[in-house]
């Protein structure tokens, strides 16, 4: 660690510490050329879990993403925030697991986890939900999603 007084790359730790979390640790140390005591921080830095869209291009996972279509296909549903909370960071995690090697999942692989979830939470809102990730086009396919839920009931 370079000393920010005088440039030396000598130093030794004097104290470590934890934060709260236990996500950074901060070190004290002091220049063994000037004697000058500064403080370093350490923390992990994880590469970014990326999703393959539809198209081929990559982006950042965003969870937020998620979560606005989760609140349009449980809008007047009797869903507590609780449960949505819950089901966001089964999906979160689910999704750091399956792309725990490459960085990477497909957006199809999110949307499944998705609907799987809320197959389980509210059935309704399963439907609302594969409506916009399958592109149902007509009624047809609706009601063709609708009869499955009850084939399996």
């Amino acid at each position: 660690m370079r000393c920010p007084y005088c440039s030396g790359l000598d130093d030794k730790v004097i104290e470590s510490r934890q934060n709260a979390t236990a996500t950074s640790i901060r070190r004290r140390r002091e220049c063994l050329s000037c004697g000058y005591r500064f403080t370093s921080y350490e923390r992990i830095v994880e590469k970014t879990l990326m999703v393959i869209k539809r198209d081929g291009t990559r982006e950042a996972f965003d969870l937020t993403k998620i979560s606005r279509g989760l609140e349009r296909s449980l809008e007047k549903r009797p869903v507590p925030n609780e449960k949505v909370e819950e089901l966001l960071h089964e999906i979160e995690d689910e999704a750091v697991m399956v792309g725990r090697i490459s960085h990477e999942v497909n957006v199809e692989a999110i949307g499944e986890m998705v609907l799987k979830k809320l197959y389980i939470l509210d059935r309704v809102a399963y439907v609302r939900f594969a409506s916009v990730y399958r592109k149902f086009n007509n009624v047809d396919e609706f009601i063709k999603e609708i009869e499955n839920i009850h084939k399996t009931k």
